[in-house]
């Protein structure tokens, strides 16, 4: 029998319902997972995603043929009976569930869970949390699977991150904390204590944040560079911006006379030893959006599926797990962009907008 999905020149191909998933191509009709730049991009005839992320696919993309559905909400295409389900990724975030022929495949997009059972701490809380979904076949993102890539306890990382800025605000110092436009931001702006200081964002996350907040998305009060009257008050700001802005005129704003602002870089990537080195700031935070080493395993064995396949990210050491556990395992080459560095912005002194709102993890 034939697969249900299959690899071809422009993305993940659905043959009997004749439709994509973040395809990296122009074609005329995509499934979305989610609004990050590398799994949603600008060309397609028709989008079709999840009802929540209406507000972030228009703020990236304007005006394009965008029909939304509901989580659970299912749809007939030629025969395939289709749904989106909640990822935990980022707002709007969803798993594409494909019926036909009796068989049920499962296509995640990029998810987050960790190992923890039922602890609703532990959720992404700017967005629905991951929801197990059976099937025959699922193919899993791979960004983080490797054994070393364990996260800890989010209230730990939060605690971290208030005791840094809280640290420097004491001492009449701004922080600078650098993270994606969407997805990374808001996950920050939801889980730090706005009672420190104020909180002044760059042009680039001001827009998700907006979308965010008009999703139901609970945010603290944030304000633009350009709208503070008193300059003195951003000794004791949290700045959070993209990581293209370090060095740039609009960072450098934040330093005092013989006192620069603390930066630090939140990401899944500082887990490595040497990352916070690469990234040249003075903190580094393991904050990340994605399942870490035992979260694949366990939305894998959620799945009940007996045949994974395997995307992005570290797919043959994940295969070779998953053959070890007696699964049929195998990998998919996607062009997602796993490690990429979110795309440039324009950082002027104006806060003008940036040529791009988001990147991922």
């Amino acid at each position: 029998m034939d697969d249900l999905i299959v690899l071809r020149p422009s993305g993940l191909y659905c043959p009997p319902g004749n439709f994509y998933i973040d395809p990296w191509r122009a074609v005329d009709r995509a499934v979305i997972t989610h609004a990050h730049a590398d799994h949603s991009r600008s060309g397609h005839g028709h989008y079709l995603a999840s009802a929540a992320s209406e507000g972030v696919m228009r703020a990236r993309l304007g005006h394009v043929n965008l029909q939304t559905v509901k989580y659970g909400e299912v749809i007939d295409h030629f025969g395939v009976r289709l749904s989106l389900h909640p990822a935990g990724h980022v707002l709007g975030s969803a798993q594409v569930r494909l019926e036909h022929g009796g068989r049920v495949w499962v296509a995640s997009g990029d998810y987050f869970l960790t190992a923890h059972e039922a602890d609703s701490r532990e959720n992404n809380l700017t967005c629905d949390a991951f929801e197990p979904v059976r099937c025959d076949c699922f193919i899993t993102e791979s960004t983080f699977g490797l054994p070393i890539y364990r996260w800890q306890p989010q209230r730990d990382i939060f605690n971290d991150i208030n005791a840094w800025w809280r640290a420097n605000a004491d001492a009449g110092r701004a922080s600078l904390l650098l993270g994606y436009s969407f997805g990374k931001a808001q996950r920050i702006l939801a889980g730090v204590d706005p009672r420190i200081g104020p909180i002044v964002v760059h042009a680039a996350v001001e827009p998700l944040n907006r979308a965010y907040r008009e999703a139901g998305v609970r945010l603290p009060a944030t304000q633009l560079i350009s709208d503070v009257t008193d300059k003195s008050v951003l000794r004791r700001a949290l700045a959070v911006a993209p990581p293209a802005v370090q060095g740039s005129a609009w960072a450098k704003r934040f330093d005092a006379p013989g006192l620069p602002a603390s930066d630090a870089f939140a990401s899944g990537w500082m887990q490595l030893r040497g990352g916070r080195r690469r990234q040249g700031v003075d903190r580094g935070f393991v904050l990340s959006d994605h399942a870490d080493w035992p979260g694949l395993q366990r939305a894998i064995r959620a799945s009940g599926a007996e045949r994974v396949i395997v995307t992005h990210g570290y797919e043959a050491v994940m295969v070779r797990w998953l053959q070890s556990q007696g699964l049929e395992a195998g990998s998919f080459k996607t062009e997602y962009g796993d490690q990429a560095e979110e795309a440039q912005v324009q950082a002027s002194d104006d806060d003008v907008k940036p040529v791009v709102l988001s990147s991922k993890e």
